[in-house]
């Protein structure tokens, strides 16, 4: 999300930006330096809270210090805000979904890789209707979400499954900080958010759920992209961040008193309880293995999604205001297939790490 020129609207997982187009790229962190000290943000999400209680619990000081690093991991509170440092070159990562790091920092000039495949969306995001049985009597009405946003995204791939089109409702812009309030009001019978918002809405009177993300698996990823110049430089920042993540999640998944633990301090952490988290963890589909991780990032269905997800932005103008198409930016897989210009390569998907994890050589 950029700060530049133009429209800035979310707060919370999912983002608004209408993107200008930039004369070259912005500053990037350390400026391809070899350093010891890195800076990753997070906000608060359900497949994120691996990131505080790894911070907590030491087991960010074990991986940083077995590679001789300083990794400071800093909750900023605001997610559009997390991802304008990092794209403003304060911070050396960021947690963020994947359509998000096409139109803030790749938008933005920035070369930004994603080394963590976490989750995705399988049910966290959704539409709710007041007096309502289906998606398709959303017709006519006035929806209440965070405009240009995934939430955005979502409900156009949800429309075009009842033959209805953006024309045919109107969208409210509201913040997902007033999203539920809104919700409560009887002039609005329609809205699209996540959780925890999403579950509150749910349970309003006469509230139906008619369309959430588990009918677009794998569209809506959440990921840790660091800086491409800085991992290049410092490609042991890749093997500690990794490291952690895996043996956090590790924990994340237990089912025995470590795992409930673990759950319990990281629903803390996001301001719910344990029953709250792992009823926000029933609707994510967490890669608990590097294997599974790779598996899905390396599969050819993915760069199927990142078409289905760059047209929408292009169509929505987010990938900035002159860009005439949407292969303006390119996309790299880790098969070597590239959407878009491959002379302005600006988002990556790196499954090595995640390799060396899988293979034990982390």
């Amino acid at each position: 999300m950029k700060r530049f020129k133009k429209l800035l609207i979310a707060t919370g997982l999912t983002v608004v930006v209408a993107a200008v187009s930039l004369a070259g790229p912005l500053v990037s962190p350390a400026q391809a330096a070899k350093k010891k000290e890195f800076n990753i943000a997070w906000t608060i999400y359900v497949g994120w809270m691996p990131w505080p209680y790894a911070a907590e619990s030491g087991i960010v000081k074990k991986w940083a210090d077995k590679y001789g690093l300083t990794i400071n991991v800093t909750q900023i509170n605001d997610y559009v805000e997390s991802i304008n440092q990092y794209t403003a070159g304060k911070f050396d990562g960021v947690t963020v979904t994947n359509m998000d790091t096409l139109t803030i920092p790749a938008a933005g000039g920035v070369d930004t890789t994603a080394i963590i495949m976490g989750d995705f969306s399988n049910g966290n995001d959704g539409v709710v209707l007041k007096n309502a049985k289906t998606l398709a009597d959303i017709k006519g009405r006035k929806v209440n979400m965070v405009e240009l946003s995934v939430s955005h995204y979502l409900l156009t791939r949800g429309l075009a499954t009842v033959k209805l089109k953006e024309k045919d409702i109107k969208v409210v812009n509201t913040s997902d900080a007033d999203i539920v309030a809104a919700f409560k009001s009887p002039d609005s019978t329609a809205v699209v958010t996540w959780n925890p918002q999403l579950m509150e809405v749910k349970g309003e009177p006469k509230a139906t759920p008619v369309f959430d993300s588990s009918k677009i698996p794998g569209e809506i990823q959440d990921l840790l992209v660091v800086n491409s110049e800085t991992l290049k430089d410092n490609p042991d920042l890749g093997k500690a961040l990794v490291g952690i993540w895996y043996e956090t999640i590790a924990l994340m998944e237990d089912k025995g008193d470590k795992g409930k633990a673990a759950r319990e301090a990281m629903a803390k952490l996001s301001g719910t309880d344990l029953a709250g988290f792992e009823a926000q963890l029933k609707t994510t589909k967490m890669f608990y293995t590097p294997e599974d991780a790779v598996k899905f990032t390396s599969s050819a269905e993915l760069s199927k999604v990142m078409d289905l997800v760059r047209t929408f932005c292009f169509e929505h103008n987010l990938l900035g205001e002159k860009v005439k198409s949407k292969d303006a930016i390119g996309i790299a897989f880790p098969s070597g297939q590239v959407l878009g210009d491959k002379k302005n390569v600006k988002m990556r998907y790196d499954v090595s790490y995640m390799k060396m994890a899988a293979d034990k050589k982390l």
